[in-house]
């Protein structure tokens, strides 16, 4: 009998997270302060609790898991590498084609992977209660999971668009004990403002961000605190347990080279949870392709350039080094809710600019057939996110075919679709469109960035 998931004990799973840090041939360039000068850790301790901000500037590779996120983990962890043979025999390939099922968490994403980690070192700082954004939910849902558990109050400020068409994820937010608001809100400063102006907007991450972070560092008790779900430096180590666990669970698999790693890109957490791990065997040598994926309506990676720029509407956040479409960018309302940010982490910025990582954009008619062409085949409904990573993930099968070559093709199932049925309803009603992001809106949006020190890649 074919084995099909390839599984790790508990006693098995990770007891460290990878930090690329360390490994960097030269290293990223240091967020910046309004003064433009390199911001210090105590400049962020009115947003983050100070040992999250040690890790944020940590250079050590391996850091410990601690024992009580550990125990947390094995509700769901170690999670199975799945090996596609239904996909696989439909496209016809001779790639073997892994992924890592991501979807089997409480929430159904990778998100809890930080969110615990988070919300217990707000705990263990003696933090009361933490807010935060969340696109598609996904992250609102993972941390509200990971605050019940350690008894923590949890806010979230959900982009609007998606608090809208996704009830079903405020309700999860809510069984889980935490407040959702849709973004933006009148609670916040930042929120009003954009509701005067713009009264119907569907809201945007990089202003949920702001009214998360308003909502913190306003507190008058100085118990609250600021938590995200991705792009920082401490949120990408702490997915990286996914890669770590996929490297054994290949070993399993009796496979001894690994040839493309993919995964959907957003802010970039479930890409470098994955894809972290195998950057280090890049660096030391190895021939693997890593390819970040992203929705044409949204590129930063294949179409923004490489500068400073905050990672929020309200200019809150310190000035990251990243490729962005600029802070003020409003992208169009698809349907991965997920992937809707103006830039892309600093370190995966640092990637591209050192040619580890090769990023792609897809359409998002071209994602929602590629994730029902898994769905039919595989069985699992996949996230739109993730369903960014399969329309790769099927063209380098589809590669592999026409060339006649086997190769083994790994990528993240960042999460399940079980909430974005609408997305799913209005691709097969034929009224899903594409949306490629007009030259004439990249630069009118990248015009607010001329005010801001240039980032030399």
């Amino acid at each position: 009998m074919e084995t099909t998931k390839f599984l790790l004990h508990e006693s098995d799973m990770p007891r460290q997270w990878y930090n690329i840090m360390a490994d960097f041939p030269r290293p990223p360039l240091p967020p910046l302060g309004p003064d433009g000068n390199p911001i210090t850790p105590d400049m962020l301790a009115p947003v983050f609790p100070m040992n999250l901000i040690e890790q944020e500037v940590c250079t050590d590779r391996w850091v410990d898991i601690p024992e009580e996120v550990l125990n947390i983990y094995k509700m769901w962890r170690p999670v199975p590498l799945v090996r596609a043979r239904g996909l696989e025999k439909v496209l016809g390939t001779p790639a073997r084609i892994y992924y890592k099922n991501e979807s089997v968490s409480p929430a159904g994403s990778h998100k809890p992977n930080t969110a615990v980690p988070q919300a217990y070192y707000n705990k263990i700082f003696g933090i009361k209660r933490i807010t935060t954004e969340t696109g598609a939910g996904q992250w609102g849902c993972a941390l509200a999971f990971a605050c019940t558990l350690m008894g923590l109050e949890c806010k979230v400020y959900m982009v609007r668009i998606s608090f809208d068409q996704k009830p079903f994820r405020r309700l999860m937010m809510e069984t889980w004990g935490a407040q959702c608001l849709p973004s933006p809100s009148t609670e916040t400063q930042a929120g009003r403002n954009m509701l005067q102006e713009f009264p119907d907007t569907p809201g945007s991450l990089g202003l949920a961000i702001s009214e998360a972070i308003e909502d913190a560092v306003t507190d008058p008790t100085g118990k609250t605190r600021y938590s995200l779900g991705s792009v920082l430096n401490h949120v990408l180590m702490h997915q990286t347990i996914i890669g770590l666990e996929a490297k054994k669970q290949l070993v399993l698999a009796g496979e001894k080279k690994v040839d493309t790693v993919i995964g959907c890109v957003g802010g970039g957490s479930n890409f470098a949870g994955i894809a972290f791990p195998f950057v280090l065997d890049k660096m030391n040598g190895a021939d693997i392709d890593i390819i970040p994926v992203e929705p044409t309506s949204c590129p930063t990676m294949t179409r923004a350039p490489f500068s400073y720029d905050h990672g929020d509407l309200a200019e809150m956040t310190p000035l990251l080094p990243m490729h962005s479409l600029g802070h003020k960018f409003m992208p169009p309302p698809i349907h991965a809710g997920g992937l809707r940010y103006h830039g892309v982490a600093p370190l995966i910025s640092h990637c591209i600019n050192l040619g580890l990582v090769s990023p792609r954009a897809y359409d998002q008619v071209d994602v929602y057939d590629a994730a029902t062409t898994f769905a039919r085949s595989e069985g699992i409904i996949p996230a739109p996110e993730s369903g960014h990573a399969i329309a790769a993930a099927i063209d380098e099968a589809r590669k592999a075919k026409e060339e006649g070559k086997e190769r083994v093709i790994l990528f993240n199932l960042s999460g399940h679709g079980l909430m974005d049925l609408r997305g799913y309803d209005l691709y097969f009603r034929g009224e899903l469109v594409n949306y490629p992001l007009p030259e004439a809106e990249i630069a009118k949006s990248l015009h607010n960035m001329d005010k801001y020190p240039k980032a030399q890649a």
